[in-house]
């Protein structure tokens, strides 16, 4: 008897031990569905131009003299089953070019703070503020081929502040729909102005539209791999403003691999204003036709970028000594990027 007592205790022992593991696993199974991460990148560079003072291109990023910072960006986010949220800080001249619009000191560092909420399946809608949908390059260093950056990602939007709705339709065809407070404004919307975006995508190519007040631009952003090695890449865009000023422009981004660790591309792009828009000439109309050659060599999660650069304008802008302006500007710079 005492024997089969100990042995029915023990299987009553064994099986609770059971039930109380697999309780455990499926409770850990729901926890790993949810994560959370810390991501980012630091850039800096040296940057000189050929000629007796050191003169920039006219466009947002990687426009300072000698040995110069870009930016630490620090990405904090997590991703629920259902929902999550970013929380995208950057630090140094390339954040602060990045925030420009922000109007409270407390944003000055905000590059991306939203929440988002999957209502269906294929179905998301995001609350904040977060990098535009337009154009083909971006703020982050280490997502761009080319370190410096384009006039029309200069002079276009960088980030909205609002609501947006993406529509997934199958696994080539999606879509957005948005409605913002003034571009570049992180904070609020302090002007009352109100935008509206579009996006829609079809197999890999994206055509967007923004508008508001006296305000639209119709941007195209796509590419193709011509081969298992070498991909073009693709941006056009138009913008008017109330006035008749504005501007236009095409880029092409011909990409070649030749190893895990070493690639090299080029960017031609050829952009207009109009009516003195104020990104080339305060007044009248020009053009500025540049091209850049970017090589990109790769260690892990580090990457040299070394970049030819040369700019050639319709008006005399580039200022090249303290008495003389020119219309062409050629300029050479070495960026390192970290990713983590």
């Amino acid at each position: 008897m005492k024997n089969a007592k100990k042995i029915s205790t023990t299987i009553m022992l064994c099986a609770m031990i059971h039930s109380f593991g697999v309780m455990g696993q499926e409770e850990t199974e729901v926890k790993d569905n949810s994560t959370f991460n810390l991501s980012g990148t630091v850039d800096t560079y040296f940057r000189s131009s050929f000629s007796k003072d050191p003169a920039a291109p006219y466009t947002s990023f990687a426009d300072l003299n000698g040995f110069a910072l870009g930016m630490a960006n620090l990405i904090v986010s997590y991703e629920g089953e259902k929902s999550g949220f970013v929380a995208d800080l950057v630090f140094g001249p390339r954040g602060s070019n990045a925030v420009f619009g922000s109007v409270g000191n407390s944003s000055e560092m905000v590059n991306q703070l939203y929440a988002y909420y999957t209502i269906d399946e294929g179905v998301t809608i995001t609350l904040g503020n977060f990098n535009t949908f337009l154009g083909y390059e971006v703020i982050s260093p280490a997502a761009n081929f080319n370190y410096s950056t384009s006039y029309m990602f200069s002079y276009g939007p960088f980030s909205h502040t609002g609501l947006k709705a993406d529509f997934t339709i199958s696994d080539d065809i999606s879509l957005m729909l948005g409605v913002f407070n003034q571009t570049d404004q992180t904070e609020a919307n302090y002007d009352r102005y109100t935008a509206f975006g579009a996006q829609l995508g079809l197999y890999g190519q994206f055509i967007n539209f923004l508008g508001g007040e006296d305000y639209a631009q119709i941007d195209f952003t796509g590419g193709f791999d011509l081969g298992d090695s070498f991909f073009l890449g693709i941006n056009a865009t138009t913008a008017s403003l109330a006035g008749d000023t504005g501007f236009s422009g095409i880029a092409l981004y011909p990409q070649y691999t030749a190893s895990d660790s070493f690639a090299i591309g080029l960017r031609g792009e050829f952009f207009s204003e109009t009516d003195g828009f104020g990104a080339l000439v305060s007044e009248g109309d020009a053009d500025n036709f540049s091209l850049t050659l970017t090589g990109s060599l790769s260690s892990g999660n580090f990457m040299l970028k070394p970049e030819l650069r040369i700019d050639t304008c319709s008006s005399e802008i580039f200022a090249i000594s303290p008495s003389e302006t020119s219309d062409r500007l050629s300029s050479f710079l070495v960026a390192a990027i970290y990713s983590f």
